[in-house]
């Protein structure tokens, strides 16, 4: 009977969570403005960007909007490189502005996923949703005309102290942050070299259906973009990337460390893994160049090891 229960309980659960999984549709999009103190020899210099946290009923996703700016010019660049090249030899610059991270978080299940993007390919990391042990105080503020309530904790070696408004029923927030009874509006460590500062909030217009993008027919060119399997959905519907390459933490490392000791040599491997490279198929891979610029100096990362 215990093993039946078992068995039973375990099939509810995995139901639950496809479903829990499903495209969701965002209702609410809260905007930031985002700084990190990378390189702690330029505290004046703190790296920046837009961030937005596109809420679900179900889920949320929070993502970079200067990398779908940087992904719409870098799209426009290879049309127009190639039209330009009638012998296929075309050489695109990329000076990686605004992270390719996204967040997935999914709390009924308490999973939260990772999208990352290496040239061609995106990847996809399944982890546990983080519980957080929250402090909340009596402390409050107003965000945007928004009634917040004040929260702190120690979480992946930082300090932060929380900004959520329980008027909106959404337990999320920016990056890996939850768990509070609303959604997380601003947040910060207490040095201030991790901000999630709130920019706004704003309704989402309704998901509006959006036809599967077209498999490429013979003779035609295959365009492949960085974080390309976004460009054909809604941005009000929240799903998981059907394209994305399911891996593991240490793979995925694994994988950026091959990029950073030769840039040149992984783009043309990954061009090359993924067909681009026979008649209709657009330049071969021997013939693109894509310049990867200088990486940022990473000497504080958000999370920091625990002290012993």
């Amino acid at each position: 009977m215990k093993k039946h229960l078992l068995l039973a309980a375990t099939l509810l659960f995995a139901a639950f969570a496809a479903r829990a999984q499903k495209p969701d549709t965002a209702t609410f999009m809260v905007h930031y403005k985002f700084s990190h103190l990378r390189d702690t020899t330029h505290r004046a210099n703190p790296y920046t960007e837009n961030m937005a946290l596109f809420l679900g009923k179900n889920s949320s996703v929070y993502k970079s909007y200067d990398k779908q700016l940087q992904d719409a010019m870098f799209k426009k660049q290879v049309k127009e490189a190639i039209a330009n090249s009638p012998d296929g030899n075309i050489s695109i610059h990329t000076n990686n502005t605004g992270s390719p991270i996204q967040y997935y978080q999914f709390p009924a299940v308490q999973k939260l996923y990772r999208k990352e993007s290496l040239v061609i390919n995106s990847y996809l990391i399944e982890d546990a949703l983080p519980s957080i042990n929250w402090k909340i105080s009596n402390d409050t503020a107003s965000f945007g005309g928004m009634h917040c309530q004040k929260a702190t904790t120690h979480f992946k070696g930082r300090d932060y102290t929380a900004w959520f408004c329980a008027d909106m029923p959404f337990h999320a927030g920016p990056w890996k942050l939850n768990g509070l009874p609303g959604v997380i509006l601003e947040a910060y460590d207490t040095k201030k070299e991790v901000v999630f500062k709130f920019d706004g909030i704003e309704k989402v217009a309704p998901a509006q259906q959006v036809a599967a993008a077209a498999e490429p027919q013979s003779g035609d060119h295959r365009l492949v973009m960085i974080g390309g399997d976004d460009s054909d959905t809604d941005p009000a519907v929240i799903q998981l990337p059907a394209r994305a390459i399911k891996t593991t933490e240490k793979e995925f490392t694994k994988l950026q460390d091959a990029m950073r000791k030769d840039p040149d040599a992984f783009v043309q491997a990954m061009m090359a893994s993924s067909g681009m490279n026979g008649p209709g198929n657009g330049p071969r891979p021997d013939n693109i160049k894509i310049k990867v610029g200088p990486q940022q100096v990473i000497n504080n990362p958000i999370e920091l090891p625990e002290k012993k």
